[in-house]
């Protein structure tokens, strides 16, 4: 059976499994929420047969038919030996054409009844992106908002422990937003992946109930916030959190402590900001980095360059931020007035 992919949607929970059978290359660029790879042909072998229809594609076909029937001989051994006969997957590949089908046809031959998505991992991309933009314009946000160390993200996850809905951009991208926003878990994910966590989130979320979510720019490090979403933030309603600098300092230390083990990580990251502050300023950072003076580097670094760009991108970008109402104390603490929301 073949499903397009807004049925596919609409019945997401009654399927066991959802199986992609792209290589892992194609799989780990992205793929459906909770998708499992168990591809049909590797990547190496997909390469190949690639060349092999260059010369002649009765050869290619029959070197990739003897691949994939190999490749799916392997997975009814070892993944879906135990399935039940109960079992219902979805199956998809790049199209939903020549891959998909051979895993459908042999499991349908064995008493499984599998669905196809048609289309493919495309018909998905082509839904995420159509479906962004009329979620952005599908709900009410509220923005925390709040120059470097106010918190805003311990903030907006206190308030999903709370109950409150929340859109946790950085965490989806696996970054912190700014020149310092690199995890140390590890890179980010690929701007079609960031894409389809935005969208699995925002699909499951109420529209009747308001959306917080942190003030963020155009980019969180490499990857692009769609651009539906971030008009939508901009026009909406704000929250400023607004903590004395010695709580910042405080907390910024804590939170970035892995940057103090690794000086010349840091050394070279702050030298990008040479033209925007000047040398003398860049030399005075790096004296306290050699000096292991990280107080001083915090404070230096939020007062002269953090805390005036933070506060002019926010006049130009949101236009409701003069008339953010103000939430005190700092959420490191649980001090800040998280009642007045």
């Amino acid at each position: 059976m073949h499903l397009e992919i807004e049925t596919v949607i609409q019945q997401w929970d009654r399927f066991d499994t959802i199986i992609d059978v792209r290589s892992p290359g194609e799989w780990a660029v992205d793929h459906l929420p909770g998708a499992i790879n168990v591809p049909v042909l590797s990547d190496m072998e997909r390469d190949d047969i690639g060349k092999r229809y260059a010369a002649s594609a009765f050869e290619a076909k029959k070197k990739g038919a003897a691949l994939v029937a190999r490749n799916i001989a392997n997975a009814l051994e070892t993944q879906f030996n135990a399935m039940p006969r109960e079992w219902r997957p979805l199956i998809y590949c790049w199209r939903g054409g020549n891959r998909s089908q051979a895993m459908a046809t042999v499991m349908e031959r064995i008493g499984w009844r599998p669905t196809l998505l048609s289309g493919g991992y495309v018909a998905f991309r082509r839904h995420v992106v159509t479906a962004l933009d009329r979620l952005a314009c599908s709900f009410q946000f509220t923005v925390i908002c709040g120059v470097t160390g106010a918190g805003k993200s311990l903030f907006l996850r206190t308030l999903g422990q709370q109950g409150h809905q929340i859109l946790d951009l950085e965490a989806l991208a696996n970054h912190r937003g700014s020149l310092l926003g690199s995890e140390p878990t590890g890179g980010q994910p690929s701007q079609k992946a960031f894409d389809t966590a935005v969208w699995n989130t925002l699909r499951r979320l109420d529209p009747a109930r308001q959306i917080f979510v942190e003030s963020e720019s155009k980019k969180i490090g490499a990857l692009q916030v769609p651009s539906s979403l971030i008009m939508r933030m901009r026009a909406s309603p704000c929250i400023e959190l607004n903590p004395s600098l010695e709580e910042r300092v405080r907390y910024l230390l804590q939170d970035y402590s892995h940057f103090f083990n690794d000086p010349g990580t840091l050394i070279s990251q702050l030298e990008r900001l040479r033209p925007l502050v000047g040398g003398d300023r860049i030399n005075e950072w790096r004296g306290y980095i050699e000096r292991h003076d990280w107080s001083a580097l915090v404070t230096s670094l939020l007062v002269h360059h953090y805390d005036p760009t933070y506060r002019r991108s926010m006049r130009n970008n949101f236009s409701r931020y003069d008339s953010a109402q103000v939430v005190s104390g700092h959420p490191m603490d649980r001090s800040a007035d998280l009642a007045a929301v």
